[in-house]
């Protein structure tokens, strides 16, 4: 799991604003950094189980979409 936390709070201020929000709390903000960096490192895990039992080193594109699927 990532342990690291690796988003800006100014991507997630932009994300709330471009889906409507006129405002967002510093506390709002954090918390969506912390909900998708999770889920990331969720989709990311499973993308590399992929890779790997496809006998590959390299993680593509298609592993990542897959594993956002499940």
């Amino acid at each position: 799991m990532v342990t690291q936390k690796l988003l800006p709070l100014a991507a997630m201020e932009k994300i709330l604003k471009n889906c409507g929000a006129e405002r967002a709390s510093d506390k709002a903000k954090a918390a969506l950094k912390d909900i998708v960096e999770e889920i990331a490192a969720e989709i990311a895990e499973r993308a590399v189980k992929f890779s790997t039992h496809s006998g590959r080193v390299t993680v593509k594109a298609s592993d990542v979409k897959l594993a956002a699927k499940y």
